[in-house]
């Protein structure tokens, strides 16, 4: 298989999770308060746990390890940071009301580009990077379903389901991206990893940490724990 064709396979297929997260979202009969309540709660902390996971396990290792001066992980870490802070500022993600949309759109850009130029370097964790954007993009597309419900018509469901559709392209041009623009620059495909890594740890402790609590509910902080012992496992599974 042409490495094109396996970046196009691996971003469509974890883009694909944008929309069925959504399609899940719409079984809304199915014990509403519940859903509406402690069940999306734990979802959003689940996908955060997934987000620090992929952070931990994958993009600051391997971030890390295509830079040729290592320290410079730091200041680029910090900066992706500090650049996802001032984005949320500009677009007004907040007044908005939909940050977990834009958050899922803001962090699913920088990792398929960094999972295609990881294909370009024969990177051996680009199936787990995959999978993890995958995972984490179910309950985000979940969550981003719910949020644009809230904003649009009850009979604009179809509308909302087409958009997220749409985000799935994304995934494939942004491997591409990353693929044809990255293969000879490892410094550049490293920097891409740990600015996307603190972009997306700004993101987790501004809106998704904070959506996830629920008083008196246990299951949103275990959601973070689960989430994150599902890409700690889905590492091992790939390393060994």
């Amino acid at each position: 298989m042409s490495e094109v064709l396996t970046i196009i396979i691996l971003t469509g297929l974890a883009g694909a999770c944008i929309p069925l997260g959504g399609l899940l979202a719409r079984f809304e009969k199915f014990r509403p308060q519940w859903l509406d309540k402690e069940f999306r709660h734990f979802v959003i902390a689940f996908g955060g746990g997934i987000l620090i996971g992929a952070i931990a396990v994958v993009l600051v290792p391997e971030g890390k390890s295509q830079l040729s001066v290592p320290l410079l992980a730091i200041p680029i870490f910090l900066g992706g940071g500090l650049c996802f802070f001032g984005v949320e500022r500009i677009l007004g993600l907040r007044r908005r009301e939909a940050p977990q949309l834009m958050g899922m759109v803001l962090d699913y850009v920088p990792e398929a580009i960094a999972l295609g130029g990881m294909v370009a370097v024969e990177a051996k964790a680009a199936p787990l990077l995959a999978l993890l954007i995958g995972l984490q993009n179910l309950p985000e597309g979940f969550n981003s379903y719910r949020e644009l419900k809230q904003l649009k018509k009850p009979s604009d469901k179809n509308w909302t389901i087409l958009v997220m559709m749409g985000l799935v392209l994304l995934g494939p041009a942004s491997g591409l991206i990353g693929y044809f623009l990255l293969s000879d620059f490892p410094d550049v495909l490293g920097g891409i990893m740990l600015f996307a890594s603190g972009g997306i740890l700004y993101l987790i402790f501004q809106d998704i940490a904070p959506q996830s609590r629920l008083n008196h509910h246990w299951a949103p902080p275990l959601g973070a724990v689960l989430g994150f012992c599902v890409a700690l496992f889905s590492e091992m599974v790939v390393s060994h």
